[in-house]
């Protein structure tokens, strides 16, 4: 009897030592030699993970910084120019500095001016709310004010005004990650570059309708009627689908178009307070 145990325990520690064997050459063969450089790289990133630079999260993004032959289309929005020259000098590569952005709510479609329609009692989500059907005002393109994009930005830079209804952003707070910008399902958010001084000039309204019907459903809406666009004396203003959209990166912030506006669709932030005719005057 003792023979066979002594026999069993042998086979089996020898048949153990082969797999081990075969095991080792196995995981040689098959091993995935990661650069070194990646968790350096990681180790720069600010570790938000939200996705804003375009990946599931700051490992992949060093992973994709590692194996590009450039900087040019990596970039971490929460840690910025900053963070990204770090990364450029731990890989040996230049990298250009990018204008800052923050995140801008294209609605000004308040509680007060707009028509309410119907009542909405169900979950308190937008996205729930537009399967259903668009709003309960009569303006199917506005914001929907349940507060999903409060809810995806993970750095506290927007909340929802109870007065308005509106969702307002931090812009100190904002780092233009786009989280707000995936989670609107009425697309009113929109990145913009933060301008000098902060200023920026924009048309807050994303409604479609022609003018009359625009106007009725929301009395600050824009009506198409391209007066801002022959103000603009840099082509920064194009009016399609009876919007006017004001390209960044032409607009030189004259303000020209915010003199122009029959309903004060568009909207200058952060410049000193001057009135309409002022700026006529300046032209």
């Amino acid at each position: 009897m003792s023979t066979i145990i002594i026999l069993t325990v042998v086979s089996l520690s020898v048949l153990g030592v082969i797999l081990a064997v075969i095991l080792y050459f196995v995981a040689q063969k098959f091993k995935v030699v990661e650069d070194p450089r990646i968790d350096q790289v990681e180790a720069c990133l600010p570790g938000a993970n939200c996705g804003g630079c375009g990946y599931a999260g700051c490992r992949a993004f060093a992973e994709s910084c590692v194996k590009a032959s450039n900087l040019d289309n990596n970039y971490c929005p929460v840690g910025g120019n900053a963070v990204m020259k770090n990364i450029a000098a731990k890989l040996g590569m230049e990298v250009s500095e990018k204008l800052p952005m923050t995140a801008v709510v294209r609605c000004s479609g308040a509680c007060g001016k707009r028509t309410a329609v119907v009542e909405y009692d169900g979950t308190a989500s937008c996205m729930a709310k537009s399967a259903l059907y668009t709003d309960s005002s009569s303006c199917q393109y506005g914001c929907l004010g349940e507060g999903d994009c409060a809810r995806a930005c993970k750095f506290g830079a927007i909340r929802m005004n109870a007065e308005t209804g509106l969702p307002e952003v931090d812009e100190d707070k904002c780092t233009a990650c786009g989280a707000c910008v995936k989670a609107c399902p009425q697309n009113i958010i929109e990145l913009r570059n933060k301008g000098p001084k902060s200023r920026r000039v924009f048309v807050s309204c994303v409604n479609k309708d022609k003018g009359a019907v625009a106007r009725k459903a929301c009395s600050v809406a824009c009506i198409g009627c391209r007066k801002c666009e022959k103000a603009c004396p840099f082509g920064a203003i194009t009016v399609e689908d009876n919007v006017a959209y004001i390209d960044f990166n032409k607009c030189r912030l004259c303000r020209k178009c915010v003199a122009e506006c029959p309903t004060g669709a568009i909207h200058a932030v952060n410049f000193p307070q001057e009135t309409n005719k002022q700026i006529k005057n300046d032209e």
